[in-house]
């Protein structure tokens, strides 16, 4: 799928004043626009000087690449554009898949009039603004569609002034997010709309559309000769993008007034490094992806697969995650999913993070990389993290017993006399340093067992000490 601009302001005229986005003014198709036709809006040229992605913008579904989960035939999206019945939806997927251009091309196939605003600039009163216009519209017979881009921006309150329009029908809402809307979208408004996932555009696609720019470019008119890119340079240049297809059509453009300013007519992977700067993988520290790759190398470790751990540690590295934040967890790893089978686990991830904090980048990520690599070959046991979260919930519903008297501090006389620490057993004086049956929980309550070792590493031998333990409180006192 082609990429798509963000939307320039709140644009909420009938005219709307796009940055040169394609789209006719609002509601101008008419009800002659079907699926599979080009309607006013699909046939306005496209300023020659425009952006490539805005060029190669799709006028219609046809033309658009990826997304066949939800525009193939008989799939959920073509249905709606078939059957000419929009409804409210939420298009979450990352960047450059087609959310804007989706909305776009339904408000040209259902002939709407079409409300566009950015959540990142917006609030009440552009919201307001479009209800206004979409009254205006209903009363000339029209309906509209207004998109929200970044919805999650958009504060509860906000996100609710939509509902009582989305429930009574003056609108059609579609709402793009590139984060989760389970977490982000209000659930009353996310009730109220299907939610569609636009997948990143695979390699397959991308190339058609590597080939569909470069074709485009060659048909303008008095345009310098397209340079050929070799094979390699072509692969290299769809892997860089990672399913984002605006990112692709703006490298391309950027490869091609390159290689005309240079003279150049071949374009190899040498030139390519040359002219784009250091890819940024697709993630930010507060979005989705981020936490879908931390989870994924933490289930790597768990999982004890050393190299798709260590795969996924680099990738968030190649994409400028903060090696700090990536040691902390490695630390949490090796508490919660190695534990006491190998206690050394704990220790090799701290000197990690202390190693990258005195060497920095790109020394001390070799260090959070043996970590990780020790982490996912090492024991592997959660008893203790099971443990812990059992006994907190055993105290919250347990309630604050009182200390028994045995185990209670007595600093002053009074205490000693009230018969503070009478008859505690110190265990050092014991045989085997323990105090056999001696209890250790409050009055009346039964040790729980919070913690069952495994039979792994170190906790196997753990679990054979406590037993042995056990049975010497089964011993009769003598």
């Amino acid at each position: 799928m082609t990429g798509e601009p963000e939307p320039s302001q709140a644009s909420l005229s009938l005219d709307l004043e796009g940055e040169g986005d394609g789209v006719s003014p609002a509601g101008e198709a008419g009800s002659s626009a079907r699926v599979g036709q080009t309607s006013l809006a699909a046939t306005e040229p496209v300023p020659l000087d425009a952006p490539l992605a805005e060029r190669l913008r799709p006028r219609h579904i046809d033309e658009v690449v990826g997304q066949a989960h939800l525009l193939g035939p008989g799939k959920p999206l073509r249905v709606a554009f078939e059957s000419r019945r929009p409804h409210s939806m939420i298009l979450w997927g990352p960047p450059g898949v087609g959310k804007t251009t989706l909305a776009r091309l339904m408000a040209d196939a259902f002939g709407a009039n079409f409300i566009a605003i950015s959540a990142v600039l917006g609030g009440v009163k552009d919201i307001r603004e479009a209800v206004i216009n979409a009254q205006a519209a209903a009363a000339q017979g029209r309906r509209s569609i207004v998109f929200v881009d970044e919805v999650h921006r958009f504060n509860k309150a906000q996100q609710d002034a939509f509902l009582p329009h989305v429930e009574s029908g003056l609108f059609v809402f579609v709402g793009a997010t590139t984060e989760n809307p389970s977490f982000e979208v209000n659930g009353a408004l996310l009730s109220r709309a299907r939610v569609y996932v636009l997948q990143p555009v695979d390699a397959a696609a991308l190339g058609e559309l590597f080939e569909r720019a470069l074709q485009r470019v060659a048909e303008q008119p008095d345009h310098p000769e397209v340079p050929v890119f070799d094979a390699n340079a072509r692969a290299r240049l769809i892997a860089w993008a990672d399913g984002d297809a605006r990112r692709l059509l703006n490298a391309i453009e950027l490869v091609l007034d390159s290689a005309h300013a240079q003279g150049e007519h071949a374009v190899d992977e040498a030139m390519l490094e040359r002219t784009l700067s250091q890819s940024m993988r697709r993630f930010d520290n507060a979005g989705d992806a981020f936490y879908d790759q931390i989870s994924a190398l933490h289930k790597s470790v768990r999982g004890s697969h050393p190299d798709a751990a260590l795969y996924w540690l680099v990738r968030m590295l190649d994409g400028g995650a903060d090696p700090r934040y990536l040691a902390r967890r490695l630390v949490r790893m090796a508490i919660e999913d190695v534990g006491l089978a190998d206690p050394r686990a704990l220790r090799l991830a701290l000197d990690a993070s202390e190693v990258y904090e005195r060497l920095g980048s790109p020394e001390g990520e070799l260090a959070l990389a043996q970590a990780v690599l020790y982490l996912a070959c090492a024991a592997k046991s959660n008893a203790g993290y099971n443990a812990y979260n059992t006994a907190r919930e055993f105290v919250s519903r347990q309630g604050s017993d009182p200390v028994p008297v045995h185990l209670r501090n007595a600093p002053t006389k009074l205490m000693k006399e009230l018969g503070y620490g009478h008859a505690y057993r110190y265990a050092h004086d014991e045989p085997h340093a323990y105090a056999a049956g001696e209890t250790y929980m409050p009055d009346g309550l039964r040790e729980p067992a919070f913690y069952q070792p495994t039979d792994r590493g170190l906790e196997g031998r753990i679990g054979e000490k406590l037993k042995w333990l056990r049975s010497l409180d089964d011993e009769p006192p003598g």
